[in-house]
């Protein structure tokens, strides 16, 4: 008898909980976004616990739940807070949250994250559109037997961060009426913070952002077929480049900052979206 996998029972038990409901886009609240959560309409709240497979986050600033529900008028499976690799996480964990979303029926895997600028003109409070990413972590979470079910042994990542998708946050942020610069997302494992040294090889290696997140996510998004997209909310320069100590709770302060922001982009992005 064929194991059922956890991404098809975690499916089964959401849609169990809000039948007939087929969300369109998967977002990812990342640290001090979860706010974001609450502008859903008719959302049913599920905590992680009670989808299997799921990962329980241990970090202040990530709730732990996914959310089904509405954010101008298009069905959005919605995640409030993820799981990092430092707190343990396994590759499958990482695995199954996404596919999950695929298996929904989601069709964009939008993530957002807080992470640390490596430009000086990029400051905390303002936001970046990732149009590519260099993975630090030493690890991948398509390690070990491909599942063929989701996507081919082999990934092109060459446009892992849809174009087409990017001109439409670009074409948001300019009816809002901010700019909104585009750079290279540095994925590092954590928990600590970067040293000086790091960021300075990190800047020649051509980072412009640096975080703990949304590599590993991006690449089985890409591995099971969702077009991605990622926008980063700047809550620090990285280590070295200001006389400001770098903290969590730091981090959870200027994310808070950026969340007007980062909710008028996504409501502006999802208008304009053809669902």
């Amino acid at each position: 008898m064929t194991q059922i996998s956890f991404p098809h029972q975690a499916a089964a038990a959401a849609k169990a909980i809000k039948p007939g409901f087929i969300p369109h886009v998967g977002l990812v609240l990342g640290s001090g976004l979860g706010g974001l959560a609450d502008l859903l309409t008719d959302a049913t709240i599920i905590p992680y616990d009670e989808l299997p497979g799921f990962p329980i986050s241990t970090i202040q600033g990530h709730a732990g739940r996914l959310l089904l529900g509405y954010l101008e008028g298009v069905p959005i499976a919605c995640l409030q807070g993820r799981v990092h690799y430092y707190e343990g996480a396994q590759n499958d964990k990482v695995k199954n949250i996404v596919r999950t979303l695929r298996v929904l029926g989601c069709e964009i895997f939008f993530a957002t994250n807080a992470s640390g600028s490596l430009r000086t003109d990029v400051e905390p409070g303002n936001l970046m559109l990732i149009h590519d990413h260099i993975n630090m972590q030493g690890t991948n979470p398509l390690l070990g037997p491909n599942d063929d079910e989701f996507g081919e042994r082999f990934v092109g990542m060459e446009n892992a961060y849809d174009p087409a998708l990017r001109k439409i946050l670009h074409e948001a942020a300019k009816e809002i009426g901010f700019s909104l610069p585009e750079g290279v997302y540095l994925s590092v494992l954590g928990p600590m913070f970067e040293t000086p040294a790091e960021i300075r090889a990190f800047r020649t290696l051509g980072a412009d952002a640096v975080g703990m997140s949304t590599v590993s996510e991006v690449i089985v998004a890409r591995h099971c077929g969702l077009r991605v997209a990622v926008v980063s909310a700047i809550t620090n320069l990285a280590s070295g480049m200001s006389d400001e100590q770098i903290t969590h709770d730091g981090t959870l302060h200027f994310a808070g900052q950026a969340t007007e922001r980062m909710t008028l982009l996504i409501n502006g992005f999802l208008r304009k979206l053809n669902v």
